[in-house]
């Protein structure tokens, strides 16, 4: 370890940036999160320092640089190339540890990658061997530490004498703080829910071996892709005790979760026996009653086709801590994957979702609106429904040549997109094979075509009330 880690106090600290450019601004950016005295020190500035100049959040010292004007600083930055030499060797003589950017050899400092939680800090360090490293890793840290950590830990430093008080040491107030800063209690602050903090809290002071009521988190996964996951998701997967999942949840979501935790598939499968609603409810009250955080996990959004509210109000019934993770719906991810617009000027200025299938089979939908000329709509669920969907619009007058585009897989490595017509929809999905998962858009197509979307002429539909019937 060449550079020791530490942190500085630079509280009402005077501190000098010599230059005033771009590489100036970045690192003032980074002092301004401190109480430190900024001085830039350059004949000229960035029209965003001339700004903090301004508001008084810096001082600007406009002249060129002399070696005098580094004294009683406690650091320095050179952010100007052709006075990195000089900036070191004035600093040297003083005794100030010095950073000039991009220049590992003068410099006897180094800034690492933070992640700022104030008042809790991560600093991430490669020695200026590899800063983009340091960037990635600060990306994977951010995404698992929410925003309201350092107002835990601010809450937290309010709580010490009174838990001194009333908690004896040792074990049990060791389970006390890791109970508020990695259970329940967190959970709750965390969610906003003053209620149920409170709740907690006082709980945890009266008694710390005391079993608490869990938390369930409804988390939408997205339309397939991990890195389409929001970073609320995949902190969520960190932190949860058990994973309740659909079954088009990818391994490759699940990946991202915490290896020790439970995981209870509880997908729904065409034409196979499948837990029903009420039994998937009765699994998260009998886990969050047991203390433990439960993660409902469910492609695309919650509360778009997800049952999200059923499953919150089954909760909320029995006490039960509930937070919603929105997750980006798959007629949206899908749509963005091929480059499908879902409105666009002059073509349609709206979009319908809508589901294919419901517990007693074919969704029913208005579909005389629906068939009116320059509707565009997302149809979930509609691959083992398509012979009836299409047989409606058809009846109801739709234009056969009606475009439609299929997304299968979408968002994945092996996403298929066929386009066709409301005519041939049912033939294009049997010949190829389509068993879902799909969204069918109907009224939509792709901005452009590329050879990898299978492209079926349009075609009138015949016999279509003998396809609904097979179907």
């Amino acid at each position: 370890m060449r550079y020791f880690p530490l942190f500085l106090d630079l509280d009402n600290r005077k501190v000098v940036i010599v230059g005033g450019g771009e590489e100036a601004l970045r690192k003032v950016r980074l002092l301004l999160k401190t109480k430190a005295r900024i001085n830039v020190v350059a004949p000229a500035l960035h029209e965003e320092l001339a700004a903090y100049r301004n508001d008084g959040r810096i001082v600007w010292l406009a002249k060129s640089f002399a070696a005098p004007l580094l004294d009683d600083a406690a650091l320095v930055y050179s952010a100007d190339d052709d006075l990195h030499h000089d900036v070191a060797v004035a600093a040297g003589d003083r005794g100030i540890p010095v950073n000039a950017v991009d220049d590992a050899a003068l410099s006897t400092f180094i800034t690492p990658s933070i992640v700022d939680r104030d008042p809790v800090v991560v600093a991430i360090g490669t020695e200026g061997t590899s800063p983009v490293l340091g960037m990635g890793l600060r990306s994977r840290i951010e995404a698992l530490l929410p925003q309201a950590l350092g107002s835990l830990a601010e809450a937290a430093s309010h709580l010490r004498q009174s838990v001194a008080e009333r908690v004896p040491q040792g074990n049990r107030r060791r389970s006390f703080w890791q109970r508020y800063f990695f259970g329940s209690i967190r959970d709750s602050f965390l969610a906003g829910d003053a209620r149920s903090y409170t709740r907690e809290l006082e709980a945890a002071l009266i008694d710390v071996t005391s079993p608490s009521v869990g938390r369930v988190s409804l988390v939408g996964a997205g339309p397939g892709d991990p890195e389409l996951l929001t970073l609320k998701a995949q902190r969520k997967l960190q932190e949860a005790d058990v994973i309740v999942h659909d079954r088009l949840i990818g391994p490759g979501i699940l990946e991202l979760a915490r290896r020790d935790a439970i995981r209870i598939p509880v997908g729904k499968t065409p034409f196979a026996a499948s837990p029903k609603q009420s039994e998937i409810n009765a699994i998260l009250i009998r886990e969050a009653k047991a203390g433990r955080h439960v993660v409902r996990l469910k492609g695309g959004d919650p509360y778009v086709f997800g049952r999200g509210g059923e499953e919150q109000a089954a909760l909320a019934d029995q006490g039960i801590p509930v937070d919603v993770v929105p997750g980006i719906t798959a007629a949206l991810g899908c749509a963005a994957s091929v480059g499908l617009p879902l409105t666009q000027r002059g073509q349609n200025r709206s979009i319908t979702l809508l589901t294919g299938a419901s517990e007693d089979g074919l969704a029913q939908h208005d579909w005389a609106a629906l068939a009116k000329p320059g509707q565009a709509f997302a149809i979930y669920m509609g691959v083992n429904a398509a012979g009836d969907i299409s047989a409606e619009l058809l009846d109801a007058g739709i234009d056969h040549r009606t475009p439609v585009t299929v997304v299968e897989n979408g968002t994945l490595a092996n996403e298929r997109v066929m386009m066709c017509s409301i005519g041939s929809l049912w033939e294009t999905l049997a010949l190829n094979g389509v068993e879902g998962p799909a969204i069918i858009y109907v009224g939509l197509k792709p901005a452009t075509t590329s050879a990898d979307i299978l492209t079926f002429p349009a075609r009138e539909a015949t016999g279509h009330q003998v396809l609904r019937a097979a179907s």
